[in-house]
């Protein structure tokens, strides 16, 4: 018979990716892990078993709560533009709130470390592509219903936005005014044609 779980498992989860997303993976402990989990070593191995394990759960747990935010604000919105422009709103929303680390867990993923090891790479690498591919299909779905000219090209603008999000994640620690990264972003989906 299973052992019963003596903690809140989610909670733990929530504290464990928070912690992964301010410090990277790497350089977040066993023992950090165990501290703002709040559990015993025992309990940890019982149930998440490994520290790869728990990243992987908590990259998941990124996936279900701020990615889906920011993917729902981007497909929410009646026009392409309009998401688009949430779509970024909300990453800054995110990046102004004190208690938010000024990075995206994914973006933090596209390290040597997290790189080295093949299972972690192997998500990292599916949830890229998946995110590429929502913005892929908001973009089709767009030039389908008129909203963009015939001859825009979908996949090119769908990486350029995908890869300027990347950069901004690198730098936004040393960006000081949110108005300049504002009038960035216009500039490029004005760039692009959106």
């Amino acid at each position: 018979m299973p052992r019963r779980i003596a903690f809140d498992y989610d909670r733990a989860i929530d504290r464990a990716t928070q912690l992964f997303w301010k410090k990277g993976y790497s350089n977040a402990s066993l023992r950090d892990l165990l501290k703002v989990m709040g559990i015993g070593e025992g309990s940890f191995y019982n149930t998440v078993r490994s520290k790869k394990r728990l990243y992987l759960e908590c990259l998941d747990h990124y996936n279900r709560t701020v990615s889906r935010r920011r993917l729902d604000a981007l497909v929410s919105p009646p026009t392409v533009s309009a998401g688009v422009r949430a779509f970024f709103k909300t990453v800054l929303d995110e990046l102004d709130d004190p208690r938010t680390p000024r990075v995206c867990l994914m973006a933090a993923s596209l390290s040597g470390d997290v790189l080295a090891e093949r299972e972690l790479k192997h998500r990292v690498v599916h949830e890229m592509k998946a995110f590429l591919g929502t913005f892929t299909r908001r973009l089709n779905d767009a030039k389908a219903a008129g909203e963009l000219p015939p001859d825009f090209k979908v996949d090119v603008a769908a990486q350029v936005v995908v890869t300027y999000l990347q950069g901004l994640f690198r730098v936004i620690r040393v960006l000081q005014s949110r108005a300049e990264v504002e009038q960035q972003i216009e500039a490029l989906l004005t760039g692009l044609g959106l």
